[in-house]
């Protein structure tokens, strides 16, 4: 394996982190804050003008959609290290359009969608015009193993009819959110893993529900958040159904595998920016007469940081190269691994830094609160850190088993 950047790759990875320490980082006072308001404003920063403005200079920069290699002609692995800067700022990933869940959003479309399905919602999509959400997780059965999943699409003539409630549904609270996907169970005789179907369901159909917005360690993360949404008696054409009823299962493993490269990549990110405003704080805080690095251990924590980070993003570019060059079949493990490394290393060492700013890294003056709660919540999404430990113990033991004959 060869981790050397390619030429496109280094050119991008110059831009990319000039356009966010140039544009994106000055920003973050005002919004950030803005985004921890009990009663939060759902509007005012989705139609924020320097927001839209960086949107348009990114896409006249050619620093739009590379996540998507068919578009961006990046794989993996060259797409990983852009990932990382944009996780330095939780403003970064919309405004150059690779924000979650809509990056996983587009990725099914473009490779599951009709046409009629890309032209209605993946073309906006790409064009940054509208945002999505996802509709998996439920709130009364443990989610983390989708086969216990309850909401159900019922065929009636040509029409499917979706009844269930979802919660955790990433992106549902921006008032460009205008399409989400639902995954429900479509036929329970079937085999396990071809019980479940995708259905695109616009925003205003009737019967679609968003009953209340769920908060993280007391905030609403707007303009996106995080909604409780149920569906009664919604009624939709065939046609809304993604690559046929019973394609869940596949649809989701091909949505996951990069869409977990990006995240991980994101959290580095985070954790680097938060090492280094760890570091500048150590070095210019003092207590007892000495600058607070060369108090206790704090150079341990410093020194143990780095060497956790290189670790967790040689891991990471492992599970991309894989998937580059093997498929999803091929870095099952270590897309599970990294799940479990990165999020564990973003906390570790965001709540390292918020012990070094004192009270400082508890409130809203720095990203590192909001960056603690973005890692924190990725130990959950895409599948708690038990499941994807349980399928990297189980590819381990079946190398060990016994050949039959």
């Amino acid at each position: 394996m060869n981790f050397s950047h390619s030429p496109k790759a280094k050119e991008l990875i110059k831009r990319i982190s000039r356009f966010v320490q140039e544009h994106v980082i000055p920003l973050e006072p005002e919004l950030l804050q803005s985004s921890v308001q009990a009663n939060p404003d759902w509007t005012s920063w989705a139609k924020e003008p320097r927001i839209e403005s960086l949107k348009q200079k990114a896409k006249e920069e050619g620093l739009w959609n590379l996540f998507l290699p068919d578009i961006s002609g990046l794989g993996n692995t060259e797409y990983a290290p852009l990932a990382e800067i944009t996780g330095y700022s939780l403003l970064a990933p919309e405004i150059f359009n690779c924000n979650a869940p809509d990056t996983g959003n587009m990725e099914v479309l473009w490779k599951y969608g009709s046409e009629e399905q890309k032209e209605q919602w993946l073309q906006p999509l790409l064009e940054g015009h509208i945002r999505s959400a996802f509709c998996m997780t439920e709130p009364e059965v443990a989610s983390s193993d989708a086969t216990n999943m309850q909401a159900t699409i019922t065929e009636e003539g040509d029409e499917v009819i979706l009844n269930g409630r979802k919660w955790w549904s990433t992106g549902i609270g921006h008032p460009d959110c205008k399409v989400l996907i639902f995954m429900g169970l479509s036929n329970p005789q079937a085999h396990k893993y071809q019980q479940h179907s995708m259905v695109l369901v616009p925003m205003n159909t009737p019967g679609l529900t968003i009953e209340r917005m769920l908060p993280v360690f007391g905030t609403y993360d707007p303009p996106y958040g995080h909604g409780e949404v149920s569906f009664d008696g919604v009624r939709l054409p065939k046609s809304n159904i993604i690559a046929g009823l019973g394609k869940g299962f596949e649809i989701a493993q091909g949505r996951l595998g990069p869409g977990r490269i990006h995240h991980c990549m994101r959290l580095i990110g985070a954790a680097e920016r938060a090492l280094k405003l760890m570091i500048e704080r150590s070095l210019q805080r003092t207590a007892f007469g000495k600058p607070l690095a060369f108090l206790g251990g704090n150079r341990d924590l410093i020194a143990n940081a780095r060497i956790d980070l290189e670790m967790a993003r040689l891991l990471v570019l492992k599970a991309a190269y894989l998937l580059d060059t093997k498929g999803i079949s091929g870095a099952f493990s270590e897309v599970s691994q990294i799940k479990v490394v990165a999020p564990a290393v973003a906390c570790r060492i965001i709540d390292q830094a918020m012990q070094l700013h004192g009270g400082a890294g508890l409130s809203n003056d720095t990203p590192l609160a909001a960056m603690y709660a973005y890692a924190r919540v990725l130990r959950l999404a895409d599948g708690p850190d038990e499941v994807h430990r349980a399928t990297v113990a189980k590819m381990e033991l079946k190398k060990y088993e016994p050949e039959k004959e």
